[in-house]
């Protein structure tokens, strides 16, 4: 069986890390591991680091227009909008994921409700996963959260959509760090082959979804929905 061809594939990575560049980030280097695959497959892969972009808090489209000096998500939504794949990084605090991945998840909440030429939400036929890095416990707890987000404004997840390192609990080497052994994380065999099981379940799943032009629109248009269609739907009546 041939190999299949990703090539017509845009994939968006959103590193939500507290530190602004040129700060080596952790949750980079794990990115940098699926990237790496991406681009190999001949995939448009870019990743933009959000903490270096003045984005304002909010859930609207743009903050400007409700009073905001500055908001640079606008420029931001279009490349979210143009990737057919997004994968969010977040580095875990308190177990939890960062407060810059919060702020993501609301601007892109933001966007949910703009509909397709079929009258879908605007996410529908577009795939999703997350990369999460640390040293303490949480990585299925931030996957959870950001995973269900996703899903919920539209994003199609395939099996197996997260990824990360925390090594050993408590303070200690982070994800790429040096060490006498090398670089801290990367001959750990249980994350190199989630994330690429991640990345490649994320490109079969986004092709499938391109290849058949998304989903069909019968029975989860809002357009169709709106204007009175619905599918032959009928309330039930309860006694």
């Amino acid at each position: 069986m041939p190999n299949p061809d990703f090539s017509d594939l845009k994939a968006l990575y959103v590193n939500c890390t507290l530190k602004k560049s040129p700060r080596e980030s952790h949750t980079r280097n794990l990115m940098d591991v699926s990237m790496n695959i991406m681009q190999k497959e001949g995939v448009e892969a870019e990743c933009i680091r959000l903490v270096d972009h003045d984005v304002a808090y909010g859930v609207y489209p743009d903050m400007k227009e409700e009073g905001v000096e500055t908001d640079e998500w606008p420029e931001i939504w279009k490349k979210v909008e143009a990737a057919d794949i997004l994968i969010i990084g977040t580095p875990i605090w308190l177990g939890e994921k960062s407060s810059v991945a919060t702020k993501l998840i609301e601007r892109l909440y933001a966007m949910s409700g703009k509909q397709n030429d079929k009258g879908q939400y605007l996410f529908y036929g577009k795939t999703g996963g997350c990369l999460v890095t640390g040293n303490e416990d949480g990585i299925k707890h931030c996957a959870m959260g950001i995973l269900y987000a996703l899903q919920h404004i539209g994003y199609s997840i395939p099996p197996q959509a997260d990824a990360g390192w925390i090594g050993e609990a408590g303070p200690g080497p982070s994800f790429g760090d040096e060490s006498e052994d090398g670089l801290v994380g990367f001959d750990n065999e249980f994350t190199q082959r989630n994330t690429t099981f991640m990345t490649y379940n994320l490109l079969h799943l986004a092709h499938m979804l391109k290849q058949q032009g998304g989903y069909p629109a019968y029975g989860n248009s809002r357009k169709d929905w709106d204007d009175g269609t619905r599918w032959g739907f009928e309330n039930p009546e309860y006694r």
